[in-house]
């Protein structure tokens, strides 16, 4: 369900369940989980994608009828902790996407770093339509992107966003062709890659945190960070670079 490929220090996971619109089953999120609770060392960068022409549907409804509500709370916090492994784990995550990112694929694409759209991408979230509410994430992350009152009514409507107006919304930082958000992917994952690990790790870490902090607060947790980031082996080699006019060499 969930296909690994390894290119050097670049992991490529596809969600591989076309018949299903790739849509989310248990056995798959545990897949998810799996591989970021312990990515492969020499990973430094992560790419998720869909095959048969879609990224992902969201839940596979088809369990979802069969779990109590107190199941379902606890599939929820399953969910959230899976996609904070994403969000805060070890490995920068791009997101190439393409036909349905609806439901809970939204909120898995929204959980990763650098977001790429073709133009046969959709963005919803159709809960409403289902008599359900969305419980991956969705109220935190995709409500940060668009506001509480955009994604409102983006809920109560059922609309849809193209690519292009997910990258004027902050669903997508990058709209492509049909058929490039791969090369892409691939292109921004070897840049991210060649950045120092501990900035990268700072980055995906500190920012959104800050974020969630006061003003004082946030200033505090930068200086913290900025500290820690000068300690490292990488932070010297990145002066070096610099004053001998050369790319830097990191871990």
């Amino acid at each position: 369900m969930l296909k690994i490929a390894l290119d050097g220090d670049i992991a490529t996971l596809t969600i591989d369940r076309p018949d299903k619109r790739n849509a989310m089953c248990d056995q798959l999120v545990n897949e998810i989980d799996a591989f970021f609770s312990n990515p492969p060392e020499q990973a430094k960068v992560a790419i998720l994608t869909g095959t048969g022409g879609h990224f992902c549907s969201g839940l596979d409804l088809e369990e979802h009828t069969a779990r109590s509500g107190e199941d379902t709370l606890y599939h929820s916090r399953h969910w959230h902790s899976v996609m904070d492994k994403i969000q805060f784990g070890r490995l920068p995550v791009v997101s190439a996407m393409y036909g349905a990112v609806i439901g809970g694929g939204l909120e898995i694409a929204a959980a990763t770093h650098v977001r790429i759209a073709e133009p046969s991408t959709m963005f919803q979230l159709p809960e409403g339509r289902r008599g359900i509410f969305v419980g991956g994430g969705a109220t935190v992350r995709v409500g940060r992107i668009l506001g509480a009152d955009r994604m409102t009514e983006m809920m109560l409507t059922g609309r849809k966003y193209s690519a292009d107006e997910g990258l004027a919304l902050g669903l997508c930082h990058y709209s492509v062709g049909e058929g490039e958000s791969m090369a892409l992917a691939r292109e921004l994952a070897g840049k991210i890659a060649r950045n120092a690990p501990m900035s990268n790790y700072l980055m995906m870490n500190a920012i959104s945190r800050i974020d969630d902090m006061s003003k004082a607060d946030g200033l505090f947790a930068e200086s913290l960070c900025a500290a820690l980031s000068v300690t490292t082996p990488d932070a010297a080699e990145g002066l070096r670079a610099f004053l001998d006019k050369r790319a830097p060499r990191f871990r």
